[in-house]
């Protein structure tokens, strides 16, 4: 039997692992830290649970195909549930704008709230599945960087037409020519963020989100985010997959143009292939040890990093939802500052609260709060600085939005900010999403899902083609799926 080594188990990982062992190798994955999920965690404080990492679940059906491909079914590891409301939008001007998972009544809720006429809103995102449907061929499931993608008829009608699909024009500026109404521009501006980038540098071609959150439904899982992690960790157990943790992979080892396996404090572990499930350049520059590949990788723009705090709120706020995006009065100056490495003094918001679904996420009559903005990658700030100055800002900006004083409510606090995020999770300055999607051409340039230098080495996660956040992740490890025999 064929042995595969995995790098990393987070979902990337553990979905290549299951994949590789239905495949009938001889898997086995070291991880750094002492449990599965890579930057999809959870945290305890007192009474109150926090999901750390990802708060979004689009496309389960990703997920499914591993319980499907293993012979199992999901609902004995995992059940999840369509939300009948996506997020819950507040802005300066005290509008709030409900995103109904119905696309009809979102239209009229649009309508009501603003200059936008409903049908304005259905047709956009109508145009957003026919995106999805055209390019996922060519950017979604298949390698960017092997020949023979390009010779299939899907992925040639996929290129031909990118130029009306938006590739070569902003976000921005194509919701500007659908929308007059800038509350409505903002709304769906703000799915840049999905993957790091902005909304005013990013092609248009990533107005294909809105489609997977609206046509094909945002979900929660029963258990929380974690219980994704939680499922696909036991689902490769059950394959055979085997598990060591707390074992932080020194290099790869190589031999001539193949890996031979990877070294741990001096021992060697023998393999016929390897997939690395890290940052790309962490692979390059600890794992392989070629500085000036990791050197190279540098060239693109990292994607924004988070600054969140985990709040235990002693209170229940009916006017809130699981989902709620508190927008910045300014989204261009806010972005404007994330480019030049800064924080703007009026941020969006983003709070997700599990205890409105799973009500043991918090004690009776409070909430566990997930506050979270977008701020530049690690580029040797002053954090301590910035984070006190934002949490300030964030502060000042809820009481504003839900007339409250939110700071006498917080009895549980706990900050994650870019610094940690790169020793937690080994993201390369704290960048959560490796490279940005902000120059038009930016899914040519992510590296493959393969070496180009070894046979026998592949590389997934959100650091490589296709991208960063869950569908993704799944993604790239089908794509290294079919590289392998």
């Amino acid at each position: 039997m064929k042995k595969a080594i995995v790098i990393g188990a987070g979902l990337g990982g553990l979905s290549v692992a299951i994949r590789l062992a239905v495949k009938g190798y001889d898997v086995t994955v070291f991880e750094a830290n002492k449990h599965a999920g890579g930057k999809m965690n959870e945290l305890r404080l007192g009474d109150y649970r926090f999901d750390t990492g990802p708060s979004l679940f689009t496309m389960p059906e990703l997920v499914e195909e591993l319980f499907d491909l293993a012979g199992h079914s999901m609902d004995d590891y995992l059940k999840s549930q369509r939300l009948q409301e996506t997020c819950r939008y507040f802005f300066d001007d005290q509008t709030i704008i409900n995103g109904f998972s119905d696309i009809e009544k979102f239209g009229q809720e649009v309508e009501k709230k603003t200059k936008v006429e409903s049908n304005q809103v259905i047709d956009y995102l109508k145009k957003s599945k026919f995106i999805y449907d055209t390019t996922a061929p060519l950017f979604l499931n298949q390698s960017l960087h092997k020949l023979k993608t390009f010779l299939s008829f899907k992925v040639f009608l996929s290129m031909i037409n990118l130029p009306f699909l938006g590739v070569f024009s902003s976000m921005n500026t194509a919701n500007e020519s659908q929308f007059e109404d800038q509350k409505i521009v903002q709304l769906f501006n703000r799915f840049a963020t999905y993957n790091g980038s902005n909304p005013f540098l990013a092609p248009a071609i990533l107005n294909i989100i809105p489609h997977l959150e609206f046509n094909k439904g945002a979900y929660f899982p029963d258990n929380g985010m974690y219980s994704i992690a939680d499922a696909l960790f036991n689902l490769a157990k059950k394959t055979g997959v085997k598990f060591k943790f707390n074992q932080k992979v020194d290099s790869i080892e190589t031999y001539g143009n193949a890996t031979v396996g990877i070294k741990i404090k001096e021992q060697i572990y023998s393999s016929d292939l390897i997939v690395c499930n890290t940052d790309i350049y962490f692979a390059y520059k600890h794992l392989l040890k070629q500085p000036l590949k990791a050197k190279k990788v540098l060239k693109q723009e990292r994607s924004t990093s988070a600054l969140i705090f985990y709040w235990g709120i002693k209170k229940e706020f009916n006017n809130l939802d699981l989902h709620n995006i508190l927008f910045s009065a300014d989204y261009q100056n806010e972005f404007s500052c994330l480019q030049k490495g800064t924080i703007s003094n009026d941020p969006t918001v983003y709070i997700n609260i599990t205890s409105k679904i799973n009500k043991s996420d918090a004690p009776n009559g409070s909430e566990n709060w997930f506050v979270m903005i977008n701020v530049p990658s690690d580029n040797n700030q002053n954090w301590d600085e910035l984070i006190k100055e934002s949490r300030k800002n964030i502060i000042d900006k809820i009481n504003k939005t839900l007339h409250t004083d939110i700071e006498s409510l917080i009895e549980q606090e706990q900050v994650l900010e870019p610094r940690l995020i790169e020793s937690m999770t080994g993201s390369f300055k704290g960048s959560l999403y490796g490279t940005s999607s902000n120059s038009r051409m930016a899914a040519f340039f992510r590296h493959p899902n393969f070496s180009k230098d070894f046979n026998n080495l592949y590389f997934c996660g959100g650091s490589v083609h296709p991208g960063g956040g869950i569908p993704l992740a799944l993604s790239s490890a089908k794509i290294v799926d079919s590289l392998i025999n």
